[in-house]
Order: C-alpha cells, then structure tokens, then sequence
C-alpha cells in the first residue's frame, strides 16, 4: 500500500472497505497547538486516525495529558506526545519545535490552532488582552511556521493549516483582539503559500463556524440556566442571527477537511480560505 510517509507525492491508496477513498498518514508527525480539548484535539484525533503521529499541545500539567495520550496511541497505533508551551513566548516556542524534532525527526502537519480571547469594548480592551492576543494568535503561528518550513522544504512535503475564523471574515462587536489576529492569520496563510509554490508545501487557513468547544458549551449551559431552555433550544438561540444551520459544526468534519489536504488532491490547494459555516458567510 502507498502512504504519504514516502518523501514525495504519492497516490492515495484505496480503502478496502465501503469507505470512500482514505488517506494515509503513516509515518508522518502532525503538531496541533492548542489541542488538548475541543476542535483542536479533534483534528489530532483525525490526524492519528489516518497513521498519522501526534503532537498534543496545550498549557495544561502533563500528567492530566497522559489519558488522551494513551487513547491515540491505544485506538490508533501511533505515537503521541503532550508538549506544554507558552506560545506567548518565543523562545518557548523554539525549544517546542526543536523538542518535536528531536523526538519525532519532523514535522510534517502544522496545525496552528491555539487562541486567546477577550470580550470588552475597543476602549476598555486592557492593552495586555491585546498583546496577548497578537503574540498566541498571529505571532506563534508566524514562529511554528518559519521553524517548522525548512525541513519541510528539505523534504519536499508538508501541510500547514491556520486555524482562522468567520471572524477573519467579518466583524463583530466587543472582539477587536480576535477579529484582527483571525483577519491577519489569512494574510499569513496567502504570503506563505505563496513562498512555498511548486514546494510540495501547501498553506490553507481553515474558516470554521461555530464549534460546540469547552468555552461556548460553558455559556450555552448559562443560556440554560438563565432562560430555562432545554440544550437544543439554547443552542438555537446562541446561533440565532449567525450560523444559519442552527446547530454546532462537527468538529470531526473539520478534521475531515484537513485529511483530505494531506491528500493528493489537496497539492492543487494552496493560500486558501476554507469555510465550514454552516452557511453563515452567505448570509
């Protein structure tokens, strides 16, 4: 069977099984920052479903890291680690990628994922919200990549995805620190994409809706509480006037989308910006 794990493009294998055609990972090393929950770790556990090794990234202790660990490598044959890292810090960031490497050889996916957020008025936006917000949404993501191109460009393979948002699209209220780093991550992805043609390389920026994580499940069990509504209800009325589907995006069919541009037909896909929103930019 042919894998990706060779150095360069190669066809997809075929499933076996009644599944459409699947991509296989196997051999490669995928960093995923901010993936200890939510949409982040989806995209490890869909990355490590294809063969592919794992990087978990977060800030919590690693021992509470160690069962999530053990589940990706127990269900799906592959190695996994947890790296804690402040990716506020440069050289936090630095010794990360050189840990990866130094344990794993590569890394071959780079999903830039991790993100701070802070809901105030421009005015009162506290100046270290806002520096926060630019050093773990826009700069680390500008560090993984530039630490992580180089032997990506050696071995003439590598997928890098930046986590934006339909508020890279458009605007909100109360949300200057995240509408900016989410708009400035597709200038990122569209300048690196281009650095990297005909490379083997692509660079795509993922445009997710809302996604049922930790942080909105809290405040859709406040809308519960505060207005006596059932869980499908609230969800409604929190998507009410934004996602037009009115229910949560499958964090699974992100990750799903991620696969298929680790795939062959994703070499053609490059410096793009790919919704899965439910509809809400058209609306």
């Amino acid at each position: 069977m042919l894998t990706l794990s060779e150095t360069r493009e190669q066809p997809v294998s075929q499933a076996t099984s009644n599944q459409q055609t699947a991509v296989s990972l196997k051999g490669r090393t995928a960093l995923v920052t901010g993936s200890t929950g939510g949409l982040g770790h989806a995209m490890a556990e869909g990355l490590a479903r294809a063969g592919c090794n794992i990087v978990l990234h977060g800030i919590a202790e690693p021992q509470a890291m160690r069962p999530l660990q053990a589940e990706l490598e127990r269900t799906y044959g592959v190695r996994a680690a947890y790296m804690p890292a402040d990716l506020a810090d440069v050289g936090a960031i630095a010794a990360l990628m050189a840990a990866v490497a130094e344990r794993f050889g590569s890394i071959d996916v780079l999903v830039n994922n991790a993100v701070t957020r802070h809901f105030a008025p421009v005015e009162d936006f506290p100046v270290e919200q806002w520096d926060q917000a630019l050093a773990v949404n826009v700069s680390a993501a500008f560090h993984t990549i530039r630490l992580a191109l180089p032997a990506m460009r050696e071995r003439g393979w590598g997928r890098i995805f930046n986590m934006t948002s339909v508020y890279g699209k458009r605007a909100t209220q109360n949300r200057i620190g995240y509408v900016t780093t989410k708009t400035a991550l597709i200038g990122m992805t569209r300048a690196v994409a281009l650095e990297t043609i005909n490379q083997g390389i692509t660079c795509n920026a993922l445009c997710p809706g809302s996604v049922l994580t930790p942080d909105i499940d809290s405040r859709i069990q406040a809308l519960m509480r505060e207005r006596d509504l059932d869980a499908e209800a609230a969800t409604r009325v929190f998507l009410e006037g934004k996602q037009p589907i009115l229910r949560f995006v499958d964090a699974a069919h992100v990750a799903e989308l991620v696969l298929f541009l680790c795939g062959p037909a994703g070499r053609d896909i490059t410096g793009a910006v790919l919704p899965v929103e439910g509809g809400w930019l058209a609306s």
